[in-house]
């Protein structure tokens, strides 16, 4: 028995002994170039492309199996310019054969060196990328045809054959390269043209059970990007165990962005737990180096000079998660969070703290065009329709938001929008089945508050909405001189609004505007309409006084504005206004389409000053103001008319006038100088 062993040894000894060497001397002795051409051949009639390689072919098989073969090209079709679609300068490959026996891969090296990929799309939309190989026929066909007559596998064995182990024991590769490659692409029909060139992959130390370090650069249409980092390990069952990277991609020589986390059983699970850090970086000089025009022109040239991101990402087909975010643009800064889910609704919740912010910094600065109008709003505005009667109609789609469910809250410590300047900005919005609703939003405005109540529902065609304000104690005049830049009213503003309305554009909004509400001023006036004024200029058309050339305005104590809406149709019954010399009551309404006045006011001048809480039935003459014109050129003029025809002297009086009779001290009084007095008296 000892005796036929030795000879069994001795057999596989001889066997090992030959294959070795023919292993060595088969690669000395066989000239493998002279089987290019029929390499060639076949790879072309494969392929469909002409194919050719360089005649620098080096191979061996012991004790490293290998191959080096150089000056590989792939041609275009027919149809595309000639020249390759496909060049390898070199490709070189040499792996260990005595560890293949049991099962351990262990490649010394895997270089390709200058690959070249041209991409390119004729004006007729066909890529020289498409059609590569012979179409399937024959028995392929048949085998194709069997396959879908098979009966249905057990679809219970994927998840299994999918954490199959790999069919080796270890994996190690000394070094996997790809030098200064290349890839273009080109749009013919498009005018487009894309260059990836001075590429470089280094893989180093890449096996199963530790991680492999990853070096990778190229310039993207001359612009320098690049990756460093770690990957791994991949495991024994890779995709069925975590991975874990940690990267580093920089870009243009402005972009840092650090990626850090794990891949969570990927074949099974498909989760992220991702740690993202984007390093400060200036997105206007990053437009500069790509060579673009910045996509908006704001009003102040020194932001968007600062922009950097932190967040933790959590991820998987099902749901994604965003937490300790943290976003610094120039010198604000905004914590945080985030999910979505049901993607194809989706279901979405946010949370967001800012410190502060400037909006009207970031928005582009207003211009007008050569008729003084503001322009026109630029391409990419929302279309709009235009109905029947002329008038824009919408023309959005509300699908999307129909389905969405939405739950976000905002905070914001300081925040000015057009000029308004608000703290303490709270919000919370939710929305489902197309209707949100906006509860609570509050804040702090000019030494006053302030909130809101809304609700709008696009379940039909145009959106309905419901909105309440109130306010308490606001300044009104600096919300509306920091707004629009206009002088109207003064005083402290308190108000409980109630507004309807539906509709998507101004037009539609003004039309269906409806509501009621108080408007309280204290302590005010009104500008551009002074009302004492306007009664001593009256005064001085008749002799009585002297015009007055200062700028209109109607100081009070106490303005109440009650109103009504219905149908863009604003109307304001029992206004009423206390001065210390004026009381006033307001009648009359506005169109909101038209733009138009049409106000009755009939104030009264007292002899006494004590403003508010005085009784309204003073003594003096009550002289009627009519309101009209528009509003940016409102009309006021005293109703003289109304005035005689209430105040007329008495006979005996206007003879005693006309005859120049004594006066009570006997003296003749000249008849100028009584009717002076007289008129004198109506309007006092």
């Amino acid at each position: 028995m000892v005796r036929f062993l030795k000879w069994v040894i001795i057999t596989i000894v001889i066997f090992a002994g030959l294959i070795i060497g023919a292993a060595v001397l088969v690669p000395m002795f066989v000239d493998v170039k002279k089987y290019l051409p029929d390499i060639e051949t076949i790879v072309t009639r494969q392929t469909g492309r002409s194919f050719s390689m360089g005649d620098d072919i080096k191979l061996s098989l012991f004790p490293w199996a290998g191959i080096r073969l150089s000056d590989l090209t792939l041609g275009n079709p027919e149809d595309f310019e000639k020249g390759p679609m496909i060049s390898v300068k070199s490709f070189e490959v040499r792996v260990k054969v005595l560890p293949l026996l049991s099962k351990h891969i262990q490649v010394e090296k895997f270089i390709v060196a200058s690959p070249s990929i041209a991409l390119v799309k004729n004006k007729a939309g066909q890529g020289n990328w498409e059609h590569i190989g012979s179409p399937a026929t024959g028995d392929s066909d048949k085998g194709t045809k069997a396959q879908s007559n098979s009966p249905p596998q057990d679809t219970g064995t994927k998840s299994q054959t999918d954490s199959a182990a790999l069919p080796i024991e270890s994996l190690l590769v000394d070094r996997f390269a790809v030098i200064n490659g290349a890839v273009s692409y080109v749009d013919e029909g498009g005018d487009l043209s894309k260059k990836i060139s001075d590429l470089n992959l280094e893989l180093s130390g890449v096996s199963l059970d530790k991680a492999i370090a990853i070096t990778f650069d190229a310039k993207v249409d001359g612009k320098p990007v690049s990756l460093t980092g770690t990957a791994g390990p991949l495991g024994q069952n890779p995709g069925s165990t975590d991975i874990d990277f940690n990267l580093m991609v920089k870009a243009l020589d402005q972009l840092a962005l650090s990626l850090k986390g794990r891949l969570i059983k990927p074949l099974t699970e498909q989760t992220v737990d991702l740690t993202v850090d984007l390093a400060p970086f200036s997105p206007k000089k990053l437009f500069d180096v790509l060579g673009l025009p910045f996509p908006i022109e704001p009003s102040d040239a020194s932001v968007l000079d600062k922009l950097s991101l932190k967040a933790v990402v959590k991820g998987s087909t099902q749901a994604v998660t965003v937490s300790d975010g943290t976003l610094v643009l120039d010198d604000s800064t905004m914590n945080f969070s985030a999910k979505a889910q049901a993607f194809d609704k989706p279901d979405l919740k946010f949370a967001l703290t800012l410190d502060k912010i400037d909006v009207g910094r970031y928005l582009p600065s207003a211009t007008k065009n050569d008729s003084g109008q503001a322009a026109p709003a630029k391409d990419g505005a929302p279309a709009v329709s235009t109905g029947q009667n002329g008038k824009k109609t919408g023309a959005y789609d509300y699908t999307p938001l129909r389905k969405l469910v939405l739950d976000a809250k905002v905070n914001i410590g300081s925040l000015k929008v057009s000029g308004l300047s608000m703290t303490n900005v709270t919000g919370a919005l939710t929305g489902k089945n197309g209707i949100f609703t906006l509860e609570p939003f509050t804040l702090d405005l000019y030494k006053g508050k302030a909130g809101a109540k809304a609700r709008i529902d696009v379940r039909k065609k145009y959106p309905a909405t419901n909105l309440s304000l109130t306010t308490s104690n606001v300044q009104a005049g600096p919300v509306i001189q920091d707004s629009i830049n206009k002088d109207i009213i003064e005083g402290a503003l308190t108000s409980n609004i109630s507004l309807s309305m539906t509709g998507d554009t101004p037009d539609m909004i003004k039309q269906s505007l409806g509501g009621k509400g108080e408007l309280k001023f204290m302590d005010g006036a009104i500008v551009g309409i002074d009302i004492a004024g306007t009664i001593r200029n009256a005064k001085a058309g008749i002799g009585l006084g002297e015009a007055t050339t200062e700028k209109p305005k109607t100081d009070f104590a106490e303005l109440k504005v009650p109103y009504t809406a219905s149908e863009g149709l604003v109307k304001i019954s029992q206004a009423s206004l206390v001065s210390p010399l004026l009381r006033l009551a307001v009648n009359g309404q506005t169109s909101l389409v038209k733009e138009n006045l049409d106000f009755r006011i009939e104030p009264k001048l007292v002899a006494t000053i004590k403003g508010q809480g005085d009784t309204k039935d003073r003594s003096g003459l009550l002289i009627p103001l009519d309101v009209t014109g528009t509003w940016e050129k409102p009309k006021v003029r005293p109703d003289l008319e109304a005035i005689l025809k209430n105040k007329l002297p008495g006979t005996d009086e206007l003879k005693q006038l006309l005859k120049g009779e004594k006066s009570d001290s006997g003296e003749k009084q000249d008849i100028k100088d009584t009717a002076r007095g007289l008129i004198k008296g109506f309007l006092n």
